[in-house]
C-alpha cells in the first residue's frame, strides 16, 4: 500500500515537472520570436525617421534657399543708369523724346545740382526767375545763372509782371538782373493774372510793358501764359510776340484765335535727376527751334 502511495506521488511530481518544462519551453519560444518583430518594428521607425529626416532637410533647405533668393533679390536691386534714357525716363521727358526740351526754374526748387542737370543732353535750355513786380528778386537766381552756364545749358531769364505795379519799377527791376552778357536766350515776361484790373486796362499795362523790354534789350521778348488765360484776355493782342503756352495734358494746345504756339509748357510735374521736387518742362511745337529765341547780342 505505501508502495503504491509512493508511486502516485512520484508520478504526480513527474506531472508537474513535465508541465513547467512544457511551460518554459513555450515562453522560450515566445521570447526568441520577440526580437525579430521587434527588429521589424524598430527597421520600420528607422526608415520612417529617414523618411522624415529627408522631409525636414528638404524643407529647411527650401527655406534657407528662399531665404537666400530674397536675400540674393535685395541685394541684386538694379542700378539705374543715369547714361541710359531707358532706364530712367526722369532724365529726359514725360512726353517724348523727339523734340527740344527745356525747363524753367526758381527759388521754389531749392538747391539745384548743375552738374547732374548738365548732363542731361535733352534738356537744352532752362529759364530762371530773376524777379517780380517792382521789387522781388528771385533769392536763386544769382547762382543758378551762374551755375548753368558753368555745365553748359542755353540761359533765359524771366519776370514775373503785376499789372498794379508801376511798370518803371517793374523794369528797373529785371534790367538790374538780367544783364544781357549773360543771356543766351530772350527775356520771357511770365503772364499769369491781371491783377483784378479790367481786361482792357490790363491788356494796355501789359503791352506798355512788352515794348518796354522791346526797347532796352533790342529784341521782342517771349511771353508766356496759360491756355485758358490767353483766351480770355489775350485773343490778337500779341500776334508781334512769340508765345509760350501753358497747357497740362496729352493734346498740344491750340488758342481760341488759331495763332501760332512757339513753345509748349506741358507739365507742371515733371522730374528730372539733380532737382528735388516738381519741375516746369517745356519743348518746342511745330517746326520751331532754339535758334528763334536765340539772345542777338
Amino acid at each position: 500500500m505505501k508502495k503504491l502511495i509512493y508511486l502516485l506521488v512520484i508520478c504526480i511530481a513527474m506531472m508537474i515537472v513535465g508541465d513547467a518544462l512544457a511551460q518554459r519551453t513555450r515562453t522560450n519560444n515566445k521570447r526568441r520570436s520577440r526580437p525579430k518583430t521587434t527588429k521589424v518594428v524598430k527597421s520600420k521607425k528607422k526608415a520612417t525617421a529617414k523618411k522624415s529626416t529627408k522631409k525636414s532637410t528638404k524643407k529647411s533647405s527650401k527655406r534657407t534657399s528662399k531665404k537666400k533668393n530674397k536675400r540674393t533679390v535685395v541685394r541684386s536691386k538694379p542700378i539705374v543708369n543715369l547714361e541710359d534714357s531707358d532706364m530712367d525716363p526722369y532724365i529726359l521727358c514725360e512726353d517724348t523724346c523727339d523734340h527740344v526740351h527745356g525747363i524753367d526754374l526758381s527759388h521754389y526748387q531749392g538747391e539745384v545740382f548743375w552738374e547732374t542737370v548738365g548732363n542731361n543732353t535733352k534738356m537744352a535750355y532752362v529759364y530762371l526767375k530773376a524777379t517780380e513786380g517792382g521789387d522781388r528778386i528771385d533769392a536763386k537766381y544769382e547762382r543758378n545763372i551762374e551755375l548753368a552756364h558753368r555745365y553748359g545749358l542755353k540761359v533765359g531769364s524771366y519776370h514775373f509782371f503785376r499789372p498794379k505795379t508801376p511798370l518803371s519799377l517793374q523794369l528797373r527791376n529785371f534790367t538790374t538782373q538780367c544783364l544781357p552778357g549773360e543771356q543766351d536766350l530772350i527775356p520771357m515776361i511770365d503772364v499769369e493774372t491781371t491783377g483784378n484790373l479790367p481786361t482792357e486796362q490790363f491788356c494796355d499795362s501789359l503791352m506798355t510793358f512788352l515794348r518796354m523790354i522791346e526797347r532796352t534789350y533790342r529784341q521782342k521778348p517771349l511771353v508766356y501764359t496759360f491756355r485758358n488765360f490767353y483766351n480770355k484776355h489775350l485773343v490778337g493782342m500779341l500776334d508781334d510776340y512769340q508765345l509760350m503756352i501753358a497747357m497740362y495734358q496729352d493734346v498740344e494746345p491750340v488758342l481760341a484765335d488759331e495763332r501760332d504756339i512757339t513753345m509748349w509748357q506741358y507739365t507742371g510735374k515733371g522730374r528730372i535727376v539733380g532737382v528735388n521736387g516738381y519741375i516746369d518742362k517745356s519743348r518746342f511745337l511745330g517746326d520751331h527751334t532754339l535758334r528763334e529765341i536765340r539772345f542777338r547780342h
